[in-house]
C-alpha cells in the first residue's frame, strides 16, 4: 500500500478506524435528527443556531484545557471516558424523544453537556492519531480518516431519514447510543505495545503560555489556524442554512435535507482523498483551498434550481474537506510533539469554538433575510479571509526577497571592494 492507504498496514490503525467508522455513522444520524427535531419543535432557524452555539460553547471556553489534558494523561483512557459519557447522554435523549416528552429545553441542555465532552474529546482524538500511526503515515491517515468520516455521511443521513419517516426520531438517537460501542470496543482492543504515545508532559506553570510563545515564532501555523477559525465560525453552519434551504427555498422536508447532506458527503470524500495525495502541501495551497470553499458556497447559495444546487453541493464538499484535511495534518506535522495536544486544543478552539459566535449571527441573518443570504455570508467571510492572508503572504514574501537581494547586493560590493584593495 502506498500514499494515503499506507496507514492501513498498521493493525492498530485498522482497529481504530473500524470503531470510528461506526461512531461516525451514528454521529451523522444524530446530527440530521437533532437539527430536524429542533426545527420541528420551534419552527425557527435561529433556534437551530442556538443549539449549535450551546454545543460548541464549552470548546470556546475550555477547549485549550482539553488539549492540555491530552498532553498530560493517557489519551486512550480519556477517549474511553468520553465515549461512555456520550453514550449515556444520547441514551437519555432517545428515551425523552421516544416517549414524546422532549422539549427545546431538553435539546439545549443536551447540546451543552455533549459540548462539554467534545471540548475534551476533540483535541484528544486529533492527537491520538499520532499514537496509532508513525509520523510518516500521519498525513495519509488524517486524509483517510476524513474520507471515511465523510463516507459515513452518505450512510448516516440515509438511515436517519428512513427511521425518522417510519418509527420516529427517538429511534435515531437510540441507534446512535449503540453505535458508541464501536469506538469503545476498538479502543479496548488496541494493544498498548503497538501504540506510540508521546511521553506525558509534567504539569508546569504557564503551559498554555509556552504553546502561545511557540506559535508566535511560527507564523505559517498561526495563519493556518486563523483561516481554520474563520471557516469553522462562519463557513460550516450547514445545519442552519441547509435546513432553511430545504424548507424555505425548495419547499422540501427532512428527506430533502438528508439528500443535501449526502451530496455534501460525495464531494467531501473526494476532497479528503485528493488531500491525501499531497505529500507536503505548502501554506499557499491551504489558503487557496480555503478560498475555493468560500467562493463555492457563495455560488451554491445563488443557484436558481434544485438540480444545480445539488451539483454545487458536491463541489462545496470537495473544497471544504480538501482544506480541512490539509490544514489539520499540516498543523500536527508542523508542531512539536511535546506541545501537539495544546496546539490542537487551540486549533479545535478556533475551529469549533467560534460556532457560538457565528451560529447566532448566521441564524439571525437566515431567519430575517432568507436562506440564500445566510448561506452566501457563510462563504463570503472565509473567502475574504483567505484573500487577505494571500495578499499579506505575498507582500511578506516580496519583502523578504527584496531584503535578500539587497543583502546579496551589499555583499557583492564588499567582495568587489576587498578584491580591489
Amino acid at each position: 500500500m502506498t500514499g494515503k492507504f499506507a496507514a492501513l498496514k498498521s493493525r492498530s490503525y485498522r482497529t481504530y478506524l473500524i470503531g470510528q467508522s461506526l461512531a461516525n455513522t451514528g454521529t451523522w444520524m444524530q446530527s440530521i435528527a437533532q437539527d430536524w427535531l429542533v426545527l420541528h419543535l420551534t419552527h425557527s432557524a435561529f433556534a437551530v443556531g442556538v443549539v449549535m452555539t450551546l454545543q460548541f460553547l464549552p470548546t470556546l471556553l475550555f477547549g485549550v484545557y482539553g488539549g492540555q489534558l491530552a498532553d498530560r494523561y493517557p489519551r486512550r483512557r480519556i477517549l474511553l471516558l468520553t465515549q461512555t459519557g456520550n453514550a449515556a447522554l444520547t441514551g437519555l435523549l432517545a428515551v425523552l424523544t421516544a416517549t414524546g416528552v422532549v422539549r427545546p429545553l431538553h435539546l439545549y441542555a443536551f447540546a451543552l453537556l455533549s459540548g462539554a465532552i467534545l471540548a475534551v474529546d476533540a483535541p484528544t482524538r486529533q492527537t491520538f492519531l499520532t499514537d496509532v500511526v508513525p509520523g510518516g503515515l500521519l498525513r495519509g491517515a488524517v486524509s483517510l480518516n476524513a474520507a471515511v468520516f465523510q463516507t459515513t455521511r452518505l450512510v448516516g443521513p440515509a438511515i436517519a431519514g428512513v427511521l425518522m419517516g417510519t418509527v420516529g426520531t427517538g429511534w435515531v438517537f437510540a441507534l446512535n447510543t449503540l453505535c458508541y460501542a464501536g469506538p469503545t470496543i476498538g479502543l479496548l482492543r488496541l494493544r498498548p505495545g503497538d501504540l506510540n504515545p508521546a511521553r506525558p508532559v509534567v504539569p508546569e506553570h504557564g503551559a498554555l503560555r509556552t504553546a502561545a510563545r511557540y506559535l508566535a515564532r511560527r507564523p505559517h501555523i498561526v495563519r493556518t489556524i486563523v483561516l481554520v477559525g474563520m471557516v469553522g465560525t462562519f463557513g460550516l453552519n450547514f445545519p442552519i442554512v441547509l435546513t432553511a434551504m430545504a424548507t424555505q427555498t425548495f419547499g422540501g422536508g427532512a428527506g430533502t435535507y438528508a439528500v443535501f447532506n449526502i451530496m455534501l458527503a460525495v464531494g467531501s470524500v473526494t476532497g479528503a482523498l485528493l488531500a491525501g495525495t499531497r505529500g507536503n502541501p505548502r501554506l499557499r495551497l491551504i489558503v487557496l483551498a480555503g478560498a475555493a470553499f468560500g467562493v463555492s458556497q457563495v455560488v451554491t447559495a445563488v443557484a436558481p434550481g434544485l438540480g444545480l444546487f445539488l451539483v454545487l453541493l458536491v463541489l462545496m464538499g470537495l473544497t471544504n474537506l480538501a482544506f480541512q484535511a490539509m490544514a489539520n495534518s499540516s498543523v500536527q506535522l508542523w508542531s512539536d510533539p511535546r506541545l501537539r495536544g495544546r496546539i490542537m486544543g487551540i486549533y479545535m478552539l478556533v475551529f469549533t469554538g467560534g460556532t457560538p459566535i457565528g451560529a447566532p449571527i448566521i441564524g439571525a441573518i437566515t431567519s430575517h433575510f432568507g436562506a440564500r443570504l445566510g448561506m452566501a455570508v457563510c462563504g463570503a467571510i472565509p473567502a475574504a479571509t483567505a484573500i487577505v492572508l494571500a495578499v499579506t503572504y505575498a507582500i511578506r514574501s516580496s519583502t523578504l526577497r527584496a531584503a535578500h537581494a539587497h543583502v546579496a547586493h551589499v555583499r557583492g560590493k564588499l567582495v568587489l571592494l576587498i578584491d580591489r584593495t
